[in-house]
């Protein structure tokens, strides 16, 4: 049945509020050792206590951020402390590299060999820091954030396995996420230290990646921002390069550049165009630039975050823009999401599914997938849909 844009908000907000949230508040939460459970089952079971560097900040974020921006509810800031307090205390090796894995009690499992673990405890650190008013998280996320400055030229440090020299590749997941993050510590920033970040990365992801001829983000350059012509260079990350539109789409609203908002749009729809599986529906999750057999071979895999990135890039591009094109797609984009990754008998959101969208991975929490993605987008998508004057239905 049709459904209003006034409906539509309703639908987000209430999946969000009524449903994911109350998932990881009754599932999630390590009472005895700090910190959050992310393995959970499709009933919300946990099947591994182990503890995700990048899962527990960005769930640290998620219930610091509604507190900052949707309302004071004390149990969310609760929540965020006892992810806050544990990270911490555990997150961290001697240097103030944030590990990649922790067992249940805080001991490091897996070493801190990329930024990513950085980005994400920056950026938690920073909304638990606005939401707690404590100082001392004002540091950690300093801290952190310097780290990330510091060795985004050299990611992985000395456990990058490549050898020197002889194929040179930056990736695009640095200025992207860097573009996001900054926007993030704005707060904490000071002088004209978030412009000059802000000019940097747009400048490496709208030069160096996008490929101006095909409208494709490129998931990996030469230095110099040419192509490769080898697995890795002529791989396309559908909703990363999605993902990373809209971070610059938030960028160019905040600088009124109207020029960079239609760039970032063309990008994601020609994205869509390229990545849409004309067959059984939903986004590719890895595709090769030339056609070629991709390396991966989860390519043809239909995953939650790509889809829930590309609607909250196409609602934001509608409500800035005004494009049709944006409206019919995330129309297009909606329909596919919520008939097929939505649980509508134990709550939250699959992750994974096959080619022919059926569920792959029943469960609602692991490794990757954690408390981010679905409430961040659900929240987005809400509050854009709320900024759209369009009567327009999908």
């Amino acid at each position: 049945m049709p459904q209003s844009v006034s409906a539509l908000a309703n639908l987000y907000k209430d999946a969000l509020l009524e449903n994911v949230l109350p998932f990881w508040e009754h599932h999630s939460i390590d009472r005895e050792q700090g910190g959050f459970f992310t393995c959970l089952n499709r009933e919300g079971k946990v099947y591994d206590t182990d503890k995700f560097i990048w899962l527990q900040n960005r769930q640290v974020w998620t219930f610091s951020m509604l507190y900052n921006r949707l309302e004071k509810r004390e149990n969310w800031l609760q929540i965020a402390a006892n992810g806050a307090k544990f990270l911490a205390q555990q997150g961290r090796d001697n240097q103030g590299n944030w590990y990649f894995s922790l067992n249940r009690a805080g001991q490091p499992l897996t070493q801190p060999y990329n930024i990513f673990s950085d980005c994400f405890a920056a950026m938690a650190f920073s909304q638990y820091a606005l939401a707690s008013g404590e100082d001392w998280a004002k540091e950690v996320a300093q801290q952190a954030y310097s780290n990330v400055l510091h060795r985004q030229a050299d990611p992985k440090g000395k456990y990058n396995k490549t050898y020197p020299g002889t194929r040179p590749m930056k990736t695009l997941a640095v200025p992207m996420i860097l573009a996001n993050l900054s926007l993030e510590m704005d707060w904490l920033l000071e002088g004209d230290r978030l412009e000059e970040v802000l000019n940097q990365t747009v400048q490496a992801v709208m030069m160096d990646f996008l490929d101006a001829e095909q409208g494709l983000l490129y998931e990996n350059v030469t230095p110099e921002g040419q192509h490769l012509d080898c697995f890795e260079g002529r791989l396309i990350n559908p909703g990363h390069g999605i993902e990373a539109m809209w971070f610059i789409m938030d960028i160019a609203h905040r600088r009124q550049d109207t020029e960079l908002i239609n760039q970032a749009v063309d990008a994601v729809l020609k994205t869509l165009q390229f990545a849409w599986d004309q067959t059984h529906d939903g986004i590719y999750y890895f595709m090769d630039a030339e056609g070629h057999p991709p390396q991966q071979l989860e390519w043809d895999q239909k995953l939650w975050w790509v889809h829930l990135e590309t609607l909250v890039a196409l609602v934001m591009g509608y409500r800035l823009t005004g494009r049709t094109e944006c409206w019919d797609w995330f129309c297009k984009v909606h329909d596919y999401t919520w008939n097929h990754f939505v649980d509508a008998e134990h709550g939250e959101w699959f992750g994974y599914l096959n080619r022919q969208g059926e569920v792959l991975l029943s469960l609602k929490g692991g490794k990757w997938k954690g408390c981010f993605h679905v409430p961040r987008a659900l929240y987005l998508c809400w509050q854009e849909l709320e900024g759209t004057s369009s009567s327009g239905v999908c």
